[in-house]
């Protein structure tokens, strides 16, 4: 094959650089002179000019947000790449394959890319693709509420981008770090690197990037309560995203706007710009902003008590965040195979690099590992948030609700708890593999605990026409010492899995003693369905993370998969292992055997006076509308008296001003965060010094960090257990 001409290396170049520069004010024009440049190279047949090209095509498709288009062709690009040897072209195809999974929600695979294409760039001392990367790097970690690494990743942007010369990339930096800027309280910094932001989008013509810092000076204005201000600049951004086609701009705009009207009292307008963005949103599936509009609108028309339609907004987000979740997992798994491939042929192309490189390769590895962790931990935190509200108000209206709104009720019930399994697997899953769940036994009467499990999953039997049979050996005794919440998780995802995979017959538990000894008995405990079995294959990899004994892609059944990878590890914990038999089409059977000590009956616990409440004050801090709707009904109702605020920095104005018994503090908070707000209520010589201060937290890890050893009395995980919360309030009066 003869290389193509000089005069057609010319040509295809010239037309790729034209096109990268009018990206930012003509995409359209972008691709027709990117194709044209395709086009030509496959003419020449010319591998480098072809897999340049088709790079360039994938990033331009890539800011429209078209991503299939983007990632298909991203694929063929790094065959040429690959048969090349090109290590800067591959590191190309990442940066786009990283911007499609970042911007679709697959925020730790996008990270994993821009770190290795980082890495390369700064190999090839390529500023330009520094500075984008490092830009990237801050969205990711400001998602992640990384608020440290975001500002050092966006700062490191601009530096590249000055090196690079290239003002337009620096101006992308300075729009996010205005806003980090915002969140610290720093309002005239922000606003004086906004307007440079906006100044140099003006001076380079990039209308895109306008329409962002146009975003990001709205934002500030709002912040400074100069609405009508703020009104204009949002007003632009939305006018110049529609006009460049920027659908995420769009999304952004419509939310941002909406939330400015409803802070301002104009609600009707509030609603009309909430419901344009929920059909934008959707339409386009963007699913971030149409989340964020359905949980905007539910609060408005729940300050309106407008509960019915304040309901069907809270479950469009709800589902939204499931299906969000959902998708992460089964993106997860579709992803890391060709994830792999594309690993494997970088490895198969430096074979013969040092033992230094494949060192560096073992720690990047590791740093996937503790990113899907965080990752997963994260989500589990933004879902379990809105949980809170969905599932507690649903409770406490149960008892005053006719019939027809039981059966609402009882559908976001339903709802609430089936997404609370899943995030409760999530959040298990990742306290396991860190290895910081334990056994805690305590004196149970086993029997009340088996059939409180029977009761629990006989409903979801009868919706499929199923008989649930709970069997209990008359040998085993009243009381046993033993962890009955890690053993009603375990036998009680079990049970929802045989439920699940079984259209007809039964379902039966089975509690027997196999051996007796002098103080206690080894009990077996079996689940057997006449589900669909399972083949032999698939039986070694069922308690694998993400398995699934049938195939995800069919999504029949749901569910993310770790549920039997939590159940294995919890028996492990309890020193037994678990073990199935089935057949295809005749069912399965999971068995494990615990060694339980028997103890005396236990004693009935008395009923909890909560009379010594009544009259007592709390501070209330938190930031969510709907939870602390839930919060201050429960606490008003046991005789306390409550003041709420919406985020740390005016817990602390507030705890300066009146004296208070306790202090319920939100962890993640705007402006400030529970654990700044509580540590400047602790050192400040102030009334409230020696409150007794609870945390309120969606994070499971919360308790063991050691820098916030000492400032709470405790950590009340959300949704709140009002047993659990009755307890700490009156335990702490009586002390």
């Amino acid at each position: 094959m003869t290389q193509a001409s000089p005069a057609v290396f010319d040509n295809v170049n010239d037309l790729l650089a034209r096109a990268y520069h009018d990206r930012v004010s003509d995409l359209d024009k972008s691709l027709k002179l990117a194709t044209q440049a395709l086009s030509i190279s496959r003419m020449s047949d010319e591998k480098s000019l072809i897999a340049k090209s088709l790079t360039h095509l994938a990033l331009f498709f890539m800011i429209r947000g078209e991503h299939e288009k983007s990632r298909k062709i991203s694929e063929e690009a790094i065959v040429y790449y690959q048969e090349l040897g090109d290590e800067k072209g591959m590191a190309d195809v990442r940066y786009n394959l990283a911007g499609i999974y970042y911007k679709t929600n697959n925020f730790h695979l996008g990270l994993l890319l821009l770190l290795d294409c980082l890495v390369t760039y700064q190999k090839f001392e390529d500023h330009h693709s520094c500075s984008k990367v490092e830009k990237s790097l801050g969205t990711i970690y400001e998602y992640f509420h990384d608020d440290v690494n975001a500002i050092k990743s966006y700062e490191l942007g601009i530096k590249s981008a000055k090196l690079a010369g290239d003002l337009n990339l620096e101006s992308n930096c300075y729009n996010p770090l205005s806003g980090m800027l915002l969140k610290q309280g720093k309002t005239e910094q922000a606003m004086r690197m906004i307007v440079q932001s906006i100044a140099l989008k003006n001076q380079t013509g990039d209308e895109r990037g306008l329409a962002f810092a146009y975003y990001g000076r709205g934002k500030v204005n709002m912040h400074l309560r100069k609405f009508e201000v703020a009104e204009d600049d949002f007003l632009k951004a939305l006018e110049i995203h529609f006009s460049k086609g920027e659908r995420l701009g769009v999304g952004m705009a419509y939310n941002k706007l909406g939330t400015l009207y409803s802070i301002v009292g104009e609600t009707e307008n509030a609603k009309e710009i909430f419901t344009k963005g929920i059909l934008f949103c959707k339409e386009f599936d963007i699913s971030l902003f149409y989340s964020k509009c359905c949980h905007q609108l539910s609060e408005i028309h729940f300050k309106e008590e407008n509960f019915k339609e304040a309901y069907y907004y809270l479950d469009l987000y709800q589902k939204e965040r499931e299906a969000m979740l959902d998708a992460q997992m089964k993106r997860v798994i579709d992803n890391y195979e060709s994830i792999s491939k594309l690993k494997t042929m970088e490895l198969e192309a430096q074979s013969q690099k040092e033992k230094a490189e494949i060192t560096e390769k073992k720690n990047r590895a590791e740093e996937a590992a503790r990113i899907k962790s965080e990752f997963l931990s994260t989500m589990s935190h933004e879902i379990r948030t809105p949980l809170n509200g969905v599932i507690s108000i649903s409770n406490m209206l149960s008892d005053r609700a006719d019939e027809n709104e039981q059966r609402l009720l009882e559908s976001l019930r339903y709802s609430g708890n089936t997404l609370m399994r899943i995030v409760n697997d999530i959040l298990d899953f990742t306290k396991l593999e860190a290895g910081k769940m334990r056994i805690e036994p305590q004196k149970i009467h086993l029997l009340s605990c088996i059939e409180n499990i029977g009761t629990t999953y006989s409903t979801l039997a009868e919706n499929k026409h199923l008989e649930l049979i709970v069997l209990v050996d008359e040998k085993i005794s009243d009381n046993y010492e033993l962890d009955d919440n890690r053993l009603s998780q375990v036998l009680g995802n079990l049970l929802s899995n045989a439920i699940k995979f079984t259209d007809s017959g039964q379902v039966r538990l089975l509690a027997e003693v196999i051996e007796q000894q002098q103080d206690a008995d080894v009990i077996r405990f079996s689940v057997t369905d006449t589900g669909s079995g399972i083949s032999p294959k698939n039986l070694e990899d069922i308690f694998e993370t993400f398995a699934q004994p049938r195939s995800v892609a069919t999504r029949k059944h749901g569910g993310t998969g770790l549920g039997l990878a939590v159940v294995r590890r919890i028996v492990q914990l309890f020193g037994s292992e678990i073990y199935v038999k089935s057949e295809i089409d005749i069912g399965s059977t999971f068995h494990f055997d615990i060694l339980a000590k028997r103890c005396n009956k236990e004693q009935v616990p008395t009923p909890l006076d909560l009379s010594n409440l009544k009259g007592k004050s709390v501070l209330l801090a938190e930031d969510n509308i709907i939870n602390s709707i839930v919060a201050t009904k429960l606490l008003t109702d046991w005789g306390l008296e409550v003041d709420h605020v919406l985020n740390g920095q005016l817990a602390v104005i507030k705890a300066n001003q009146k004296m208070y018994d306790y202090i319920l503090m939100d962890i993640h908070m705007p402006e400030m965060s529970g654990y700044e707000a509580t540590q400047l209520i602790r050192e400040n010589a102030g009334m409230n010094q020696n409150t007794t201060i609870y945390a309120l937290t969606t994070d499971i890890s919360a308790d063991q960090d050691e820098q916030f050893e000492g400032k709470f009395e405790g950590f009340l995980n959300k949704p709140i257990d009002i047993a659990i919360l009755q307890n700490a309030l009156v335990n702490k009066v009586n002390r």
